[in-house]
């Protein structure tokens, strides 16, 4: 019996030293991070051409010159740079001062170590922005129609919600844009009665487009087209920052202050 219960604590423990073992190993499939790699990538890098910067390395993110693209953290498996939580890059020729890798176009970017003062003064005065497409915009409407007079009012308020873009910058990277969106208002009046007041949000149109399209748009507008029998007709565009691409979505509001939505065009 004792024998028996000896062999049992035998394979507790050498299991436990497997699992102990392979959680300092890293998961399984996947080698441990390269800590050597990424102290060499520490630093300001330009193109090996053009002498422009594209990145600062400093400490687990990567920072770049531009006000728009905000910082993502980095790390280095094998032969492969990961950048921020989607993006990975073929590692082909890595030193000290010299880092070639793969871009997200099939591009061979080149570039090498400069850890000049006058670079790091583009990455202390240029600090990374969430962009607000819009400042609050009002617009006052006056509508006749049959007889009655309509007092349209429309707010465009910028929020503090976040709306993340990934884009290719010109080095075949992939980098991230964040801005902030809009909550716009519309309010109609018959004199001093309020017919329809509401506010609309970009989550309203979430079933209207495509769900890749959605994550990336912001709430952009929306104006007024016209007065008919249905009541008044209002266009709002749902839109994606820095690309020609725009959903239109009409609004109705009858005559007695009912909402109508339908997806116009893309």
């Amino acid at each position: 019996m004792k024998n028996r219960y000896g062999y049992i604590i035998t394979c507790v423990l050498l299991i436990a030293a497997l699992v102990g073992c392979g959680q300092k190993g890293g998961s399984a499939g996947q080698a441990p991070e390269s800590r050597e790699a990424k102290q060499l990538l520490q630093g300001i890098w330009s193109e090996e051409d053009t002498e422009n910067i594209v990145f600062q390395m400093r400490g687990d993110s990567v920072y770049y010159p531009d006000s728009t693209s905000m910082p993502a953290y980095f790390r280095v498996y094998d032969d492969t740079l990961y950048i921020g939580s989607a993006a990975r890059y073929h590692i082909e020729k890595h030193t000290e001062h010299l880092l070639w890798f793969k871009g997200a176009d099939g591009e061979l970017v080149k570039l090498v170590k400069d850890n000049g003062d006058a670079e790091k003064e583009v990455f202390e005065h240029n600090k990374a922005q969430i962009l607000s497409l819009t400042d609050v915009l009002k617009k006052d409407t006056v509508v006749s129609y049959e007889g009655n007079r309509y007092h349209l009012y429309i707010a465009v308020n910028p929020t503090k919600y976040k709306v993340v873009r990934h884009t290719l910058n010109e080095d075949g990277l992939d980098v991230e844009n964040v801005y902030y969106d809009n909550i716009i208002h519309l309010s109609i009046f018959q004199g001093t009665r309020q017919l329809f007041s509401r506010d609309f949000r970009k989550q309203q149109y979430q079933q209207r487009v495509p769900a890749q399209f959605f994550e990336q748009a912001v709430l952009n507008n929306m104006e007024y087209a016209s007065t008919d029998a249905k009541g008044f007709h209002f266009n709002v565009s749902l839109c994606t920052p820095g690309a020609a691409s725009c959903y239109l979505i009409e609004h109705i509001v009858s005559l007695d202050g009912q909402l109508t939505t339908e997806l116009l065009e893309y």
